[in-house]
């Protein structure tokens, strides 16, 4: 072996990029963990959504969204460049397909902190790349406490959102992983773990094929 070729090298086989979906009732925890995640795990990007909704003071072009016409989401979606979107208080919003399969096909992770009926559609028009992770709260009670402490929303707002949760929640069964957020530090373990199993799986490593292929025509000496 050359000094100058590292054991990490030689065992650093190209992958597949993967989707990695995480949804939870509001106040669950999902975006916590998102934004742990973007800062501990090396290889994830966020995707960036398009929306027709205005851009705000603080917001910037193709960093928190791309902003655009309602004629051009309209053109976006007729033509099939989202993978998803979905109408939210008279603003559209989608995930537009070129940038994440660019990104799959280079070996980099997407993210998306996305809600249940957003997940649907991935897993319609690419289950193979998505990885699913529902986030529960370990109990309505404590669902209650944290969207109060976060104090963000008035007593109605809360309420409603409560009644959503349970709509939320009964989606749990379709997601491939579930994880029970409890505290913050065990639940993010977790979905480390899940990431870093997925990573390995040996349908996104095609790269294997070559490495294998190397490794049987190697001659010990």
């Amino acid at each position: 072996m050359s000094s100058e070729t590292s054991p990490a090298a030689l065992t650093d086989v190209a992958r597949r990029g993967l989707m990695l979906v995480l949804s939870s009732p509001s106040g669950a925890g999902k975006s916590t963990i998102a934004r742990t995640l973007l800062a501990q795990v090396p290889g994830f990007e966020l995707s960036v959504s398009v929306t027709t909704r205005a851009r705000r003071g603080s917001e910037i072009e193709g960093v928190h969204y791309h902003f655009k016409s309602q004629r051009e989401f309209e053109i976006m979606r007729d033509n099939d460049e989202l993978l998803e979107w979905a109408e939210v208080h008279g603003n559209f919003y989608g995930t537009p397909r070129a940038p994440v399969e660019k990104a799959l096909t280079e070996g980099r992770d997407m993210l998306f902190d996305i809600d249940w009926q957003g997940a649907e559609q991935l897993r319609e028009k690419m289950r193979g790349d998505v990885v699913s992770i529902f986030i529960l709260p370990p109990t309505m009670k404590e669902l209650l406490g944290r969207l109060t402490r976060r104090a963000e929303d008035t007593p109605e707002i809360i309420q409603t959102r409560l009644r959503n949760a349970r709509t939320e929640i009964e989606k749990w069964i379709d997601y491939d992983y579930v994880v029970i957020n409890e505290q913050l530090d065990p639940a993010f373990s977790a979905v480390r773990s899940i990431v870093e199993a997925e990573r390995l799986r040996r349908d996104r490593r095609p790269g294997l094929f070559d490495f294998v292929a190397g490794l049987l025509a190697e001659e010990p000496n």
